[in-house]
């Protein structure tokens, strides 16, 4: 059985090649994306291991399964990026890794938080200059602060225990209510309520039709003057010209973005010789109170280890008749 990984970085390699290989599986690294001209060098591979970025769109699709390609295996948990209908009328099985490590998503969010209030890039650029002022640093204590979380999944339960150990408030939307957050101590109201009494906005949601530009002109307007947003989920889910228009205004105090919209042609990639082609994420930059990672929010050893060892058990188990992690219907 050969396994085509697409995406592929060092990291990604050195966390597969530690587990041990489903039976007689071949496993064949790719660096580049997943697209219509990468795709054939899957041709031959019955599986082939794709990442959020990578383009699994029914042409892509087509020309996998035509080239003998019979599982999808993600490694993650979104798969809004792939055209499911398509993949099932192809005859292609398509499975992910449900749940690696809610805490190091968590954490990290927690960490923009806290670099976001402390001005820590400020801090850390002033300091290697010789420059020990204060000024422009000023803070607020997390304690006592009202924070709302919208999506209550087990990241963002994570994030909440995490909150609720700062001593802040908690609210929270989702269409359906986890006890674990509740227990914290939790409100779950509705989002124009939430956006009105939050300072800290969090949000922890899948990417759907009805949550794409959650965070728009609209519901910017609803939050909170100086309050603060952030987004360790999915790009979409926020209108980027919307969320600019607000922090040129100071209605959005802070931002802190893990993701982006239009990342897939930039983050994970080492561009810095050339000049940022993207208008949109250069004008988010040039802003003092925003703090943009490149999708590194998973990038622990322990998510590394979990992604691995579950994509393979979802490979071996395809290969034995008995696909686990589906989320579609195998052909």
């Amino acid at each position: 059985m050969r396994i085509v990984f697409f995406s592929t970085q060092a990291y990604d390699r050195e966390s597969f090649l530690e587990h041990d290989k489903p039976n007689d599986a071949e496993f064949v690294f790719q660096q580049p994306k997943l697209t219509l001209e990468t795709a054939v060098l899957a041709a031959g591979a019955e599986v082939v291991c794709a990442f959020i970025n990578d383009d699994l769109s029914a042409p892509v699709l087509e020309q996998l399964a035509a080239n003998g390609t019979r599982l999808i295996a993600l490694r993650s948990a979104g798969y809004n990026h792939i055209d499911l209908e398509a993949a099932t009328r192809l005859g292609l099985a398509v499975a992910r890794v449900p749940s690696y490590s809610p805490h190091a998503i968590a954490e990290h969010t927690v960490a923009l938080i806290l670099a976001l209030n402390r001005h820590l890039t400020r801090a850390y650029n002033r300091t290697r200059e010789g420059d020990f002022s204060l000024r422009g640093l000023t803070g607020f204590d997390l304690v006592n602060k009202t924070v709302g979380i919208i999506g209550t999944g087990q990241i963002g339960a994570a994030f909440a225990k995490i909150m609720a150990g700062f001593g802040c408030k908690l609210l929270a939307y989702d269409p359906y209510p986890n006890p674990k957050v509740v227990k914290l101590g939790a409100q779950y109201l509705e989002l124009d309520e939430l956006f009105g009494q939050a300072q800290i906005v969090s949000l922890h949601c899948p990417l759907s039709p009805s949550t794409y530009h959650l965070i728009n002109a609209s519901t910017l307007g609803r939050m909170q003057s100086g309050s603060m947003l952030i987004n360790t989920s999915r790009g979409a889910l926020v209108d980027t010209p919307a969320v600019i228009e607000a922090l040129k205004s100071g209605h959005l105090g802070y931002l802190g973005l893990d993701v982006y919209e239009e990342e897939a042609d930039l983050f994970f990639e080492d561009l810095s010789d050339f000049p940022l082609q993207d208008d949109v994420l250069a004008r988010l930059l040039t802003f003092p109170n925003v703090i943009i990672t490149a999708h590194q929010a998973f990038l622990t050893r322990e998510a590394l280890n979990a992604i691995a060892s579950t994509t393979l058990a979802n490979i071996s188990a395809w290969a034995e008749g008995s696909p686990q992690n589906l989320v579609n219907i195998e052909g």
